[in-house]
């Protein structure tokens, strides 16, 4: 019993270092900081950081992991539960048979079965509160955003191939300057596919999160707007009423600024 113990332990630990380490490749990809995904899956930094890393030894109950693994896929965009699903929180409880059903009839009284009547019930009652208890805390720290599925991404990037992407993505963050006369800069953004976005506005970040396809907003600012897209495609920018542009390729991580040629003192 101890030796097949220490085999699904280990079985797990593997597991967990398989998939933190796919979590990790999928977020470094579309550079997402892990701040963020906490903020989103409302679970704590280190948490997820000890998921990326595989250390089972710093993380609660399996099931519990089970359900942080769904969500910071779904975080990333990807199928949450058949992600997790890989994740093995070991067999279901197994009932005992009591063992006073093989007893003689004769030696069952009324008053001894109204007695384990009673027993039982305390049990299952005490039961019940404890698992109660521990499960409302994870659940209320929950906050599931629903993402449509989508495929998983390749395994495969290697580590100097992300740094040049968001060598690229610095690089192509584009500055539009206008004449102001007098009106404030008014950008509409409408999503055609699901994308994370940020916006600041004069110094001052408006919004900052990941808004699904259909989403249609406006954001207007005195002297500058900056708008970044994790996914730049599926992002279009309307400024100032002019025809509504893509702000880049499909899966760019782009930044536009929209300043004001002559800002306000």
């Amino acid at each position: 019993m101890k030796e097949n113990k220490l085999h699904f332990q280990q079985e797990q630990v593997e597991k967990l270092e398989e998939l933190g380490s796919r979590l990790r490749q999928f977020r470094t990809e579309q550079s997402i900081p892990l701040e963020e995904v906490a903020a989103q899956t409302r679970i704590q930094t280190r948490l997820l950081n000890a998921i990326e890393e595989g250390r089972l030894d710093e993380l609660p109950e399996p099931v519990y992991i089970k359900g942080f693994i769904k969500r910071f896929a779904e975080a990333l965009g990807l199928n949450g539960a058949e992600f997790a699903s890989a994740f093995p929180t070991g067999a279901g409880i197994q009932f005992v048979r009591p063992s006073w059903r093989h007893l003689p009839a004769a030696q069952l009284r009324p008053i001894h079965l109204y007695l384990l009547y009673i027993v039982l019930v305390i049990s299952a009652v005490s039961g019940l509160s404890v698992l109660v208890n521990r499960a409302a805390e994870p659940v209320y720290k929950a906050r599931i955003y629903p993402l449509p599925q989508q495929p998983l991404l390749p395994a495969s990037n290697p580590p100097a191939q992300n740094q040049q992407q968001k060598s690229e993505d610095t690089k192509s963050a584009k500055v539009v300057q206008f004449n102001q006369n007098g009106k404030q800069l008014q950008v509409g953004v409408t999503f055609k596919a699901q994308s994370w976005i940020r916006v600041v506005a004069d110094g001052k970040t408006e919004f900052e999160g990941v808004l699904p396809e259909g989403t249609q907003r406006i954001w207007v600012a005195d002297e500058k707007l900056i708008v970044r897209a994790g996914n730049a495609g599926g992002v279009l920018v309307e400024f100032n009423e002019e025809k509504a542009k893509e702000m880049g390729a499909p899966g760019e991580v782009q930044e536009v600024t929209f300043a004001a040629a002559n800002p306000k003192s």
